[in-house]
């Protein structure tokens, strides 16, 4: 599975951050990933008000790390 990897953090309180995340199936690969990621951010930010995306970064399900 390809999880895309993202840092959101509180509109109002820049220092208030945490890491999410969304799975994807394997039919969509890392490329497809990168691709469509800016789409399914904005998706997400316009259901969560308040918050902003400060970074992020498509990988293997499971692999360690943070979205910087």
């Amino acid at each position: 599975m390809i999880e895309l990897l993202f840092v959101a953090c509180m509109s109002g309180d820049p220092q208030s951050c945490r890491d999410r995340s969304m799975i994807f199936t394997n039919d969509i690969g890392l490329m497809g990933c990168m691709m469509g990621a800016q789409a399914q951010l904005a998706k997400w930010v316009q259901t969560h008000p308040g918050q902003s995306i400060s970074g992020w970064k498509c990988r293997i399900a499971g692999a360690e790390g943070r979205a910087a």
